[in-house]
């Protein structure tokens, strides 16, 4: 439904978009991830038609409708959106808002559609309301439903619950995640909410100084990042650097590690490896101490900041009902279900205010030679 072709996008002489090539299937759900000013928005604009494109080409369902020397007029692209404000008209109705874009249905199409989409976003009888008299939640999903009531082929969504709470937000996501489904709607959401994103999404990319560097399903970015940006990007965790053995062990601060993905590693080779709070069990009886220097509570479980001895720091979950004491000593476990490792090319983690290094994974040894 959406194809992506190393597209880029300028403004000015700035280069904000640079050679992004995104696959939708229809009916499938895209978020794009990544930190303020990464370009996420202007690539939107771009899908939209807002936006002129540089080089590379937008196409929907299979028809370009955007390349530099061609840009088809949003109107005519088929694609609603919902804006990050909601943007409801404050002077029309409930009913108005959403059959605002209808301009071909009859009133009684009008009518049914209406009545169906709030039946949908569980606000029957709402029809004579103005957006005034709505809470936020109330208000987005109106919003919501204006941008899918001329049945778009493609909807984006731009930040679409940033100004609501965390609790609603959530909320929010897997109930229009479940109304985008029975709609059948293929749609591309912004946003830098990771909670949001993996809620909603069955493909995700991380976006950082105009480059995509990774489009996959979330469960791969945050188990398989293939992009020391995007290890430190998504979810909780930290990078540190051991050197792989000729044995296929390696040497780290959390001592010596052995795992299947290691034999692929040439011997001698200094990596960089990801360690999540889940990779670290406490353990009283483990010869891996650490200091906690602080807590953080999660509901659940406890987040701790540890330590060691070596002078690293690490993170490490325990469930809530067993607080340990900040400055207090603890024993962990190492247990990698899924170990990732890079080369260290570049070994410093670069802050997203610096310019980002060209990491890559580690190479296998055939490959290598």
């Amino acid at each position: 439904m959406l194809q992506l072709d190393h597209l880029h996008v300028h403004l000015g002489q700035n280069a904000i978009v640079r050679g992004v090539s995104v696959q939708l299937a229809a009916g499938e759900i895209g978020c794009l991830l990544g930190p303020s000013g990464c370009g996420k928005t202007t690539l939107l604009r771009a899908i939209a038609g807002f936006q002129q494109v540089a080089a590379g080409s937008i196409s929907l369902a299979e028809k370009t409708v955007s390349a530099p020397a061609y840009t088809q007029a949003p109107e005519q692209r088929g694609i609603g959106m919902v804006f990050q404000d909601f943007a409801l008209f404050p002077h029309l109705t409930v009913e108005e808002n959403i059959s605002f874009g209808m301009r071909h249905a009859s009133a009684k199409e009008k009518l049914q559609r209406v009545d169906e989409l709030l039946n949908r976003i569980g606000l029957p009888g709402y029809q004579k309301r103005y957006p005034h008299e709505l809470s936020g939640g109330q208000q987005q999903r109106i919003a919501l439903a204006r941008a899918l009531a001329p049945k778009p082929r493609l909807l984006l969504l731009d930040e679409p619950f940033s100004s609501l709470d965390a609790e609603l937000r959530e909320r929010l996501a897997v109930e229009v995640r479940e109304l985008l489904k029975k709609e059948q709607i293929t749609a591309l959401l912004v946003t830098h909410d990771q909670q949001e994103a993996f809620a909603m999404a069955d493909k995700a990319g991380v976006m950082y100084q105009g480059e995509l560097l990774q489009w996959d399903t979330p469960y791969q970015l945050y188990h398989q990042p293939r992009h020391q940006m995007v290890a430190d990007f998504i979810g909780h965790g930290v990078l540190l650097q051991g050197t792989v053995n000729s044995s296929g062990s390696m040497a780290s601060p959390l001592g010596m590690l052995e795992h299947p993905s290691l034999a692929n590693v040439a011997g001698g080779t200094p990596v960089s490896f990801l360690v999540r709070p889940d990779d670290l069990v406490p353990d009283p009886e483990s010869r891996l101490r650490g200091t906690i220097k602080a807590r953080g509570f999660r509901g659940a479980h406890n987040l701790y900041s540890v330590e060691l001895v070596s002078g690293v720091e690490v993170l490490t979950l325990s469930a809530s009902h067993e607080q340990l004491e900040v400055g207090a000593e603890i024993g962990l476990r190492p247990d990698f279900d899924h170990l990732v490792v890079f080369a260290a090319d570049h070994c410093e983690l670069p802050g997203f205010h610096s310019q980002a290094p060209a990491f890559r994974p580690v190479l296998p040894k055939a490959q290598t030679a």
